[in-house]
Formats: structure tokens, sequence, C-alpha cells
């Protein structure tokens, strides 16, 4: 006879009757404790069999026990099913992602961002073609246009882009390099149409067109005017073709107008003029023959502006600019000089109110904001070559004293240029070089110009060489500050406590007793 435990309870009897009734269906076995009934308790010490019945669930509620409770089991087993079949991983999970649907998928691996970084980038990405056409000296003029309508237009006077069918794809050698990645000129070898660009990997055009709600590209070329319209990255209308009347027969460019896409963007889509501003103004400073335009269009007619920049003395006018209210040790240095295929254009100037640095790199006209070897090896060159001439001309008398490169750039203004036919880029926004070999080229170059100007000029070498040493001066003259405020930190805190401390009174009786 089983013997059961019940905690005491008014109506444990009337429980037991009413657990016994409705397990009269079928047979149920157990030789466990029912932990999970906490009112009332239940304990069998030896096997015990009842029928089993469907338990109404007002019984178990007002027990204290969930109907849940019965169903742990199995829904544990339907949970851990659904597990391994949401853990199923074959062919069919995997996608192939075919024409410009990667860009619209992963716009930021293109682009940088959703937001008005990116948005701005589509910009500089068609901008960069046309510069592209100036470098090789084809264009001359490039505008600029952002229009009301927060459009954005822009026009060289290059070759154009031809348009006569790929062999290939099939298609028109315009909507290929629009609506295929990594279709372009600009891979180097023999059938390449550029010697050095910013373009590489044949994404810029086609980016924009898959990011643009809608896009219309004119081409003028052999006489003949060829347009085409595309809506986010497919073409819309045939590529069609005029002739031009016969006082237009020479002209030729291209004219790019977009719409950038809402559904890409997660901000407004508005442009900046004074941001794009800034960077038509860097590529006419490195591009001495090349004249850029920019224009805003605004439905309020005293809002419209309008810049051209034109820059004939090149990096040397665009220091000037830098320093504009700054105090100069020396005129502008500037060179240019190729070796191995590789151009180099350099100009800097220190100033005697400056006590930071201001280094700008570029390669072949794309600013390279987080640097590379470029910007490394001018660093390097300019700290050995101010050393080298200091001990030379005895400013240094210390053999073991050296500058640093932090003191020897205190007040410089420092742009450096370099044109690389096989750049190597870290990613499509192209913000560092990484080329080895241009560091070589570039500490040559600086080192051997520096020395012999220099050497020439020994007034400007004095006043260099002093503004450094003073920087040297400053920075001893702080460490030792710190160094002596840590230590004065240190007695204080070492002081001893309470009754081990010195005694100490201001009383003089106290002091003279």
């Amino acid at each position: 006879m089983a013997r059961l435990l019940l905690k005491p309870h008014n109506s444990s009897r009337h429980y037991l009757s009413l657990l016994r009734a409705s397990m009269a269906s079928s047979s149920f076995s157990c030789s466990h404790s029912f932990s999970f009934l906490s009112r009332p308790s239940v304990s069998f010490n030896s096997r015990v069999s009842f029928p089993a019945r469907r338990v109404p669930s007002r019984f178990l509620v007002q027990n204290g026990v969930s109907p849940r409770a019965f169903m742990s089991t199995s829904v544990a087993t339907e949970s851990q099913q659904e597990s391994a079949g949401s853990k199923a991983y074959g062919s069919d999970q995997i996608q192939v992602l075919k024409g410009l649907e990667p860009v619209r998928k992963r716009p930021g691996m293109y682009i940088g961002s959703t937001g008005p970084r990116g948005l701005h980038h589509l910009v500089y990405e068609i901008l960069d073609n046309a510069v592209d056409e100036a470098q090789a000296g084809y264009a001359s003029t490039i505008n600029v246009v952002l229009h009301s309508d927060n459009s954005v237009s822009i026009t060289d006077n290059g070759r154009g882009i031809p348009t006569d069918l790929h062999p290939e794809t099939k298609k028109s050698a315009l909507e290929t390099v629009l609506t295929v990645l990594h279709a372009g000129g600009k891979f180097g070898g023999s059938n390449s149409g550029y010697r050095v660009s910013g373009g590489l990997h044949g994404v810029g055009l086609s980016v924009v067109n898959a990011l643009s709600e809608e896009l219309e590209v004119t081409v003028w070329r052999d006489g003949k005017q060829y347009q085409q319209k595309y809506s986010r990255g497919n073409p819309v209308t045939t590529l069609t073709c005029h002739e031009l009347p016969v006082e237009s027969k020479e002209r030729r460019g291209t004219h790019i107008k977009f719409w950038p896409d809402k559904e890409v963007f997660t901000t407004e889509i508005q442009f900046d003029y004074h941001t794009i501003a800034g960077r038509v103004r860097e590529l006419a400073f490195l591009n001495p023959k090349l004249t850029i335009s920019l224009q805003k269009e605004d439905n309020d007619p005293e809002k419209n502006q309008f810049d051209e920049h034109f820059y004939a003395g090149g990096l040397v006018e665009y220091v000037n600019w830098l320093n504009t209210d700054k105090k100069p040790l020396h005129d502008v240095l500037g060179f240019r000089k190729e070796v191995d295929g590789i151009a180099i254009d350099m100009a800097l100037q220190w100033c005697s109110d400056a006590y930071s640095d201001t280094i700008l790199g570029y390669a072949n006209s794309i600013r390279t904001v987080d640097g590379g070897t470029h910007i490394d090896g001018a660093k390097a060159s300019l700290t050995r070559t101010l050393n080298n001439l200091g001990k030379k001309s005895k400013v240094i008398k210390d053999k073991d004293m050296s500058l640093s490169g932090e003191h020897v750039r205190e007040g410089l203004t420092c742009i450096i240029s370099v044109k690389v036919p096989s750049p190597e880029f870290e990613g499509q926004t192209k913000t560092r070089l990484g080329n080895p070999e241009v560091r070589k080229v570039v500490e040559q170059s600086i080192q051997e110009y520096l020395t012999e100007y220099l050497e020439l000029h020994p007034d400007a070498l004095d006043s260099i060489l002093s503004k450094s040493l003073n920087a040297l001066k400053a920075a001893l003259a702080a460490k030792r500050a710190r160094e002596l405020v840590r230590q004065k930190s240190v007695l204080k805190s070492s002081s001893l406590p309470g009754k081990l401390a010195d005694c100490s009174s201001t009383d003089p009786e106290e002091s003279a007793g």
C-alpha cells in the first residue's frame, strides 16, 4: 500500500479524490517525486499505478499547478526540432547577387556610408573621372552644377565615353561601364586608356548609377551626340544618336546628371556647397592647367552661387593660400620630379607663429586622408635631412642630440602629390596609399632637393633649425614641469598618517617648550 504524504491543507482530501478521478481513463505509472506540485506536496515511495485522464486546468491552477508543467517535455522537444531546422545550412542558403545588386545591398562598401559622407562621395566619383581626363591631357574645363531639385550634373570637355559595341558584353561601351562592375579603361597595361588615373577598380560610375533614382548621360563624340537614361542601375531608354550641327561638330566630352536614391540614403538628400567647393579647389590646385567651375542653383535667385577655380601656380600657390594669415620664415619651397615612372610634386613652408603641422597628401589627385607611404617618406626625409644639415652647420652642437619629427615639423605646411601608374589604395574610398616603392622615391627626392636648396640659402636653414630647436627646448621644459608636478604629488601622498606623523605646531610657546 503506497504511503501518501500531504502538507496540511483544508482541501487535501478533496484534492486527492479529484486527482484519482481525473486519471480514470488510462493507466499512469510514476516512480519519482512530483516536485512540481507545490501545494499540496505529494511524494510516492513505491510504484503506484493510476488510470490517467486529462486534468481540468481549473483544478490545477487552484492548487498551484500550471498546465504548462505537464507540457514542458513536449515543448522542449519541439523547440529543439525548430532550432535544428533553423540551423540547417545548405546550397539553397547561398545567394548570388547579379549586376549592380551588390551595390544596392551593401552601399557602404563602395561609398563609405549612406549618410552625408557617402552622398558627397557620389559627386567625387564622377568628378574624379573628369579629372582623370585632364591628367591624361584631354580635358581643360570641368563644370559642376548643384541643381535646385537636389540633383548634380558634371560636364567635361574630354574625349567622351566610348559608345561603340563592346566585344564581350555585346552592349555599347557606355552601357557597359554604367551597368557592369569592374568595367573601365583604367586597369593599366597596353589596353588601358590612361597612364595615370585616380580611378582603378572600374566601379565608380556604375556605383553612382546603381545608387541613383535617375541618371542621364550625354556624350559628344565624333561629331555626334549620344544620350541614354537609367534608373537604379538599369537602362530605361535605348542609346540614341543625333548628328551635331555644323558649328558644334568639334564638340566632345561627357555630361552626367543624377538624382541620388532616397531609398538608399539615411539622411536628407542635400548637397553642401562649401564641402564640394573645398574638393573642387583642391583639384584645381593639383592640376594647374585645369579650370573647374562650381555653380549652385536655387529657387531664390539671390541664393545662387558661382565660383571658378584656376591656379597656374599649382602647389606653391596652394601653400600660399593656406598660410595667408601666418608669418612665414621663408619663401615657399617647391619642386617637381619624376623617378621610375612616379611623378612627385611638393611644396612646403615653415611659419614662425604656427605650432602644429599641416601635411596634406594626394595620390593621383585623390586626397589620402589617412596618409600612406608618400606621407611616411616625406616625414622621415624631413627629419633626417634637417638633423644632418644642423650638425653639418654646427647649429646642433651636441652630437648626441637629435631633433625628432615632431620638433622638425612644428609650424610646417606641406603639400605632397604623387602620380603613380599603379597605385594601391585601401578600399574604394581610397583614403590611404600603400605602394612601398613610393616611400623610397619620395625620401630620396626630398633629401636631394632640401639639401641643395638649404645649403645655398643658409638664412632659411638657420630660421628653420632655430624654430625646431625652440620646439625641442619647449618640449624638454614641459617634460621637466610634468615630472616636478608628479614628484610633488608623490611626496604629498606619502606623508605618514595619524599618530605617526611628525609633531608640528604654530604656537610659539609650545615650540619654546
